[in-house]
């Protein structure tokens, strides 16, 4: 009983800070089905990434935050309906409410017949940008949890390597802990221009923090 009474109130400050958040109302306020939009809306407007024509691919798209964020960027007047200059391909293993002109695929990333599809999709281009708000199910065995972030992080990078233009940008999310530095490394080994940002959107109890890679290095290295 004291565990389950623990676990009550842990939800129900879960669920007061989640109502009382200033970026959920935000979210509400603006259209967007999750506060997360934020992070990536920072991002994009301290480094100027997303551009009109551009194609995004978003990894872990739902429930679809980012590529509605993605959308405004790409349409001429900033709207979430109407025309769109550019293209936006979202990936992820649950399903999502449609976002009018984003083309959605449900499956997961580490399926080959899966990649298959979101090649296809691609129909031969390269994206100019690849978002990943990839995260796995965490066990709360620290070891296990960082070895599935980094599986997903590594796949987020081979695929930005294979698919994405040369002077394109990636941003991943990732946890600080263990691991953490390898990460790093990764992206430093795999893109000219690396940075580390902690949005003002994601909570101060959360060891998020996104990856932000700009421009591929040869495969080969420099």
């Amino acid at each position: 009983m004291k565990s389950k009474t623990k676990s009550s109130k842990v939800n129900r400050a879960w669920l007061n800070d989640h109502v009382n958040d200033p970026y959920v109302k935000l979210a509400q306020r603006d259209g967007y089905r999750a506060r997360a939009a934020y992070k990536l809306k920072e991002i994009d407007e301290s480094l100027g990434l997303i551009q009109p024509g551009q194609m995004v691919v978003d990894l872990g798209s739902t429930p679809g935050a980012w590529s509605q964020y993605a959308r405004r960027k790409l349409s001429p007047q900033g709207a979430a309906a109407g025309a769109l200059n550019g293209t936006i391909i979202a990936l992820d293993i649950l399903p999502m409410e449609p976002i009018e002109g984003v083309h959605f695929l449900q499956g997961d990333f580490r399926e080959a017949d899966v990649l298959l599809r979101l090649e296809e999709a691609m129909q031969g281009r390269k994206a100019n940008m690849v978002v990943s708000d990839m995260a796995p199910n965490l066990s709360g065995i620290s070891s296990a949890d960082a070895a599935r972030v980094e599986n997903l992080v590594e796949l987020a990078v081979d695929f930005a390597q294979h698919h994405m233009r040369p002077e394109g940008a990636l941003v991943a999310k990732v946890f600080h802990g263990s691991g953490y530095g390898e990460l790093v490394k990764l992206f430093q080994l795999n893109f000219k221009v690396v940075k580390a940002i902690k949005p003002k959107a994601s909570r101060d109890k959360s060891s998020e923090t996104f990856l932000v890679g700009i421009g591929l290095k040869s495969p080969l290295g420099p």
